[in-house]
């Protein structure tokens, strides 16, 4: 909860709404038809529903180097990274190769710390220990052209797997898959890099069966469908678009992860978040699953996290998931005091609330962790409103930077454009729309943050752009049942580019107390009505609400509180602003 105003804007209604009304619940229609659905058919999350593998270009290439690999029992090291992507791309790759029958497949994930993203030159000299035949990439690749000649110097045949967006010139390895290279027919361009390693796969096992691979060999054809918890986890937590490629992959994981019907490594992550699998939803994944993964990669090393992953016994798993939990803890604690630094330096600069704050803004400070800039990124972008980079030193002279973008930015594009207008200026960088990653020299720094801002008010014009609450309108009190919220819940996928329905309206304030350090739970009654429903705010401005004594307008979502199997509908708070001279 935050103190600043935000407008409240409500979502138009597009005329289909109707057409979606008469085979969906009035409610549902209205949500769905505003976030572009215009048949519930679209709503219909099986697997037959996705397009088919055939249309990524490369995938015969891919699939032949795998074949051949499989054939002659070559070494396969999978090269990962050190995200919640990497991660589950890595484990779903070794996972499924093994099912296949590879019996020489191993991974390895680049320290951050130490090596950086991607398949490095340096990376391929630590590979060259293992004595890979075949290099598979996995959420990495498109941008490593010294890495890809490095390998194939060495007599290293090399396939990448990546969903990133390439760069004028692609890597000359033996086969790439990438949704977004040139040529490239597949409908989503959103996928995540575990999406398109469980595709590869699918045209894999697909490649074996048509050959006789199976009888051949007595191996039983496995069910890739029981790996999409994997899948599920690494796309929501890489905050993807969710285009109805990606909903469908979420969906069928979340399915079977409420079935019960996942791995011992993502149980044992549940475990120690607190989270029964039996009602998980995307969000779940997103706040308490994937940061927890995430903290392996940002203050370790994320062979932790994709050991994890691996692990077929849930004793053994459990361990490593408590290990994860204790670094995500680490890494709250560090990200909370990196966050206050910077505050205060922008409140000592007075620009916070200032018209001279620059609309896309660079902040630095050699001492902060490298493997937190992103978060404190997201979490500066998030309270200013406007694209931000964080920046700390990397050694050599250089420093690294992670950026947040905001809608109507892309980032990894406005990087482009500066790199085009400074030639040298940037040594490296790459991105998805919403967030990117780059290496500068210390001394370049000034001059970029100079052409950063200059590009984004290009883009933007000279003021962000106004931060608005999206709303889908008002709820009814008969509106607001368990029935409705509980529809609601399990309605679809919620998320980046899909986000999840909020409603705005007008209430009285009956009681508030506080609960937790900075949760404020809330008896509300709607404005002008008798009818009355429990609602929280989570990490609410106390000073705020203190102020709050009559009338307030909200924007909340609709939820279902569960305390000891009982089940009462309430309202999650996302912002409140009083009504001026309302019972005050």
């Amino acid at each position: 909860m935050t103190a600043q105003h935000r407008p409240i804007v409500r979502r138009p209604l597009p005329e289909h709404v109707n057409t979606l009304a008469q085979t969906l619940p009035p409610l549902a229609a209205r949500v769905c038809a505003s976030r572009g659905i215009r048949h519930s058919d679209e709503l219909q999350h099986t697997l037959d529903r996705l397009p088919p593998f055939e249309l990524l270009h490369g995938i015969d290439t891919a699939t032949d180097l795998l074949v051949q690999a499989l054939e002659l029992q070559q070494r396969i090291l999978v090269v990962g990274d050190f995200d919640a992507d990497g991660a589950t791309s890595t484990a779903l790759a070794l996972r499924v190769l093994r099912l296949l029958g590879a019996e020489q497949v191993d991974f390895l994930v680049p320290n951050r710390f130490e090596y950086g993203y991607g398949l490095t030159p340096e990376i391929v000299a630590v590979a060259t220990a293992r004595r890979p035949d075949l290099i598979v990439t996995v959420d990495n690749g498109i941008s490593s052209l010294d890495g890809v000649a490095a390998a194939q110097a060495l007599g290293i045949k090399v396939l990448i797997t990546d969903h990133h967006l390439p760069g004028a010139e692609l890597p000359a390895a033996d086969a790439i898959v990438n949704p977004n290279q040139p040529g490239d027919a597949f409908p989503s361009k959103a996928m995540a890099g575990v999406g398109v390693i469980f595709y590869v796969m699918l045209a894999l096992r697909s490649r074996l069966r048509r050959d006789g691979w199976f009888a051949r060999r007595g191996i039983a054809e496995p069910n890739l469908a029981q790996l999409l918890d994997l899948v599920a986890l690494g796309t929501v937590a890489d905050v993807v678009p969710l285009d109805q490629v990606n909903r469908i992959l979420v969906a069928q994981g979340l399915a079977r992860m409420r079935r019960g019907q996942l791995s011992p490594g993502v149980l044992a992550l549940f475990e120690v978040a607190g989270r029964q699998p039996a009602r998980l939803v995307a969000a779940d994944l997103g706040f308490a699953i994937g940061p927890r993964l995430n903290a392996a990669g940002r203050m370790d090393d994320m062979s932790l996290g994709i050991r994890c992953l691996l692990s077929d016994d849930l004793r053994q798993a459990r361990p490593l998931a408590q290990t994860l939990d204790q670094l995500n803890q680490e890494r709250r604690g560090v990200e909370e005091e990196m966050k206050e630094q910077a505050l205060a330096e922008l409140r000592r600069m007075h620009l916070e609330e200032s018209s001279e704050l620059p609309v896309g803004l660079c902040l630095y400070d050699p001492a902060w962790h490298q493997g937190v800039v992103g978060i404190l990124a997201s979490r500066i972008k998030d309270r200013l409103h406007r694209p931000v980079i964080v920046f700390t030193d990397s050694g050599d002279d250089e420093i690294k930077g992670s950026a947040r973008s905001v809608p109507n930015l892309h980032i990894r594009d406005a990087l482009d454009a500066i790199a085009a207008r400074h030639p040298g200026l940037l040594v490296k960088f790459g991105g998805h729309a919403m967030a990117a990653g780059l290496t500068l020299r210390r001394t370049a720094l000034d001059t970029f943050r100079h052409a950063f801002d200059d590009e984004v008010r290009r883009q933007l014009g000279p003021q962000p752009p106004a931060h608005v609450l999206l709303s889908d309108g008002e709820l009814a009190p008969e509106e607001a049942t368990l029935e409705v919220a509980e529809t609601l819940r399990f309605l679809s996928p919620w998320g980046q580019g899909f986000p999840e329905p909020l409603f705005d309206g007008v209430f009285d304030i009956v009681s508030q107390r506080v609960v937790g350090e900075r949760h404020v739970k809330l008896l509300l009654r709607w404005a002008g009505q008798s009818a009355t429903v429990d609602a929280i705010a989570f990490h609410a401005d106390l000073a705020q609400w203190q102020g709050a004594t009559g009338q307030v307008r909200l924007a909340y979502r609709l939820d279902v509180n569960e305390f000891r199997e009982h089940k009462t509908v309430q309202l999650i708070v996302e912002y409140m602003e009083v009504v001026p001279g309302a019972g005050r």
